[in-house]
């Protein structure tokens, strides 16, 4: 005959592996899940500094304005956290490298990993010396489809973001057979499409775009 007492420790026993069971289960679902509209989600953010912080971030849902086009690519580059390094050492919510900053004229990183404004004025001065470089692909190409995607100016642009304008340009005239990869495996063909039909226009080709400081 079973004791009452050994019978109650034996059923917590139980209790407690078949709920550590389904709490592992619930955080193998986590790894690969796919988020609402405006949903709130916290997650580790690994900092050139190789520390690790816990950021709450709220989801984009825009239009197709040029803020959506913004936001969609910070949230895509780093998921909008400004003060983000990655492996590869590019930085801030749109993922620029050094060379991109000198070029539009930042030199002080320290300060651009905590200046939202300087961050957002990069971004456009970027888009500016992307048009002016893909400015004849954007007329010859906009319309076409390519591998299945339609080409649009803020598609290509947001390419250029991701792999240059030259890797862009070989895209094209290969008709998309010459394609790019990052780091992280992340495809041109893909941002052309992420980011297709977006209206940027208001903002000019200019081979020489530099960010005001002031």
């Amino acid at each position: 005959m079973i004791k009452k007492g050994s019978y109650i420790l034996g059923l917590t026993l139980l209790v407690l592996v078949v709920s550590s069971g389904f709490i592992s289960l619930e955080e193998k679902k986590v790894k690969g899940f796919h988020l609402a509209d405006n949903e709130v989600i916290k997650y580790h953010v690994a900092n050139e500094y190789e520390n690790e912080e816990k950021v709450a971030v709220k989801v984009p849902h825009v239009g197709k304005s040029f803020i959506g086009f913004a936001q969609k690519m910070a949230y895509k580059e780093s998921r909008g956290i400004l003060h983000l390094v990655n492996p590869y050492g590019y930085m801030g919510k749109y993922q620029f490298g050094k060379s991109a900053l000198r070029t539009v004229g930042i030199y002080d990183f320290q300060e651009f990993l905590r200046n939202a404004e300087w961050q957002d004025k990069a971004f456009e001065a970027l888009i500016a010396r992307n048009k002016w470089e893909l400015r004849k692909e954007i007329a010859k190409f906009s319309g076409k489809v390519i591998n299945g995607v339609e080409i649009t100016e803020s598609g290509l642009v947001a390419a250029a973001h991701l792999g240059g304008a030259g890797s862009v340009k070989k895209y094209l005239r290969s008709n998309g057979k010459n394609g790019f990869k990052d780091g992280f495996g992340t495809s041109l063909s893909s941002y052309i499409r992420k980011f297709a039909g977006y209206d940027i226009s208001h903002i000019e080709a200019n081979l020489n775009a530099k960010v005001n400081l002031e």
